[in-house]
């Protein structure tokens, strides 16, 4: 796959090569020290694979058009995900053209076997806790109705390639789990070949920008020699979506969602984020945002006008609201004991339940199980804390 790259024009830095634990999936290492701001990877634009829309036009006309307008009457939310969409009906093209197609030893060098939420089955989602349950759903339902649209014919791909589940979920996560966002001068998705094998890290060492429709790769800071070569695929702080669409769980996330979906509401009208209600993984020690959705939830069932006040304190910042935090402390513990001891509960039923599978049929429970576990030791921390605090 190196020489087929480097025969239209891929560059690497000295001493970077390919790099795999398990002899099918692939990662990028240094041998040599890289200094910072040093490129590191150059990826031309002809090997770049691109939901550009003009592009896409070109190449596949109005059937593309017309595969997407019978996207979005089967899925209106599908709507923002076309980038995606596009990507995956061109991989699915070269793809059909076997050895003739330009793209063969990239396609050929990537992994067949995938962990994330569309490869997930009924009995793995029966095994996750609800938060990542959805996630994975989502991402699967999503997946059906681009398979949904593609099966109605009008993308010129044979009905071999398009009625094989396989290799069609195989195409769609090579394409959720490779691409990157490019926002300017319009939103569009890029894989670039041999820049699409650096792993994730929450302190990422490399970046990826497009210049010219070109891919380039540079360094964040000096890396030293033996090292893996890394960038940021999604948010450190919560590992649970990075989970669902890529299948592994960061072993460096110093962070996890609080598992409040039942809080939907509260956490809209707070103006909160899921990125903003965290307990740490270290010590357990919730975000000041988590007692803040469980203390308006309680406000919203027993005195509304309360609510109104500590609403309008949580949007200013002179105080006021650690007051309210101060005088209904009691009955703000207690709701976050009641959650965290049920999450507990949930989750030691689900891993039990997960390793009762065999792995020979369900090879994505190691997975499962690690962020069940990681959701189990976090959860234990802050009950612990709960309870000293009352």
């Amino acid at each position: 796959m190196e020489a087929w790259a480097q025969q239209y024009g891929m560059q690497k830095a000295n001493g970077v090569e390919f790099y795999s634990e398990d002899g099918s999936d692939y990662q990028l290492m240094t041998q040599a020290f890289i200094a910072a701001g040093d490129s590191i990877l150059f990826v031309p634009t002809d090997i770049i694979l691109s939901s550009n829309t003009h592009k896409m036009n070109e190449e596949f006309g109005e059937s593309l058009q017309e595969a997407e307008v019978a996207l979005v009457n089967i899925d209106r939310e599908a709507a923002s995900r076309l980038p995606l969409f596009r990507l995956m009906v061109k991989i699915l093209s070269e793809y059909d053209k076997g050895q003739d197609s330009p793209f063969y030893p990239w396609l050929n060098s990537l992994p067949r076997e995938f962990y994330n939420g569309v490869s997930m089955t009924d009995a793995c989602f029966d095994c996750l806790p609800p938060y990542a349950s959805n996630l994975a759903m989502k991402e699967l339902d999503t997946y059906s109705s681009f398979v949904s649209a593609l099966r109605q014919g009008f993308v010129p791909i044979s009905h071999n390639t398009i009625n094989d589940e396989g290799v069609v979920k195989w195409a769609y996560n090579v394409a959720l789990t490779r691409f990157h966002e490019v926002w300017e001068p319009t939103r569009q998705k890029m894989i670039a070949p041999m820049a699409d094998m650096l792993n994730h890290a929450a302190a990422p060492n490399c970046e990826i920008s497009f210049e010219n429709d070109n891919c380039v790769v540079k360094a964040l800071w000096d890396i030293q020699p033996q090292t893996t070569l890394t960038i940021s695929n999604g948010s450190p702080t919560n590992p649970t979506p990075l989970f669902a669409q890529f299948g592994f769980l960061p072993n460096d996330c110093t962070t996890i969602f609080c598992k409040a979906v039942h809080l939907e509401d509260q956490i809209k009208e707070l103006g909160y984020s899921y990125n903003d209600l965290l307990f740490e993984t270290e010590s357990g020690v919730p975000s000041s945002k988590v007692w803040d959705i469980f203390l308006y939830e309680l406000l919203q069932k027993n005195d509304q006008s309360v609510a109104e006040e500590f609403f309008v304190a949580c949007k200013i910042t002179d105080g006021q609201k650690q007051q309210y935090h101060d005088h209904y402390f009691q009955y703000t513990l207690d709701a976050m004991k009641q959650h965290v001891y049920g999450i507990l509960g949930d989750v030691d039923e689900l891993t039990t339940k997960a390793q009762s599978y065999d792995l020979a049929t369900h090879p994505r429970v190691p997975v499962i199980v690690a962020h069940n576990n990681l959701v189990r030791d976090t959860f234990t921390m802050t009950a612990n804390l709960l309870e000293s605090m009352g």
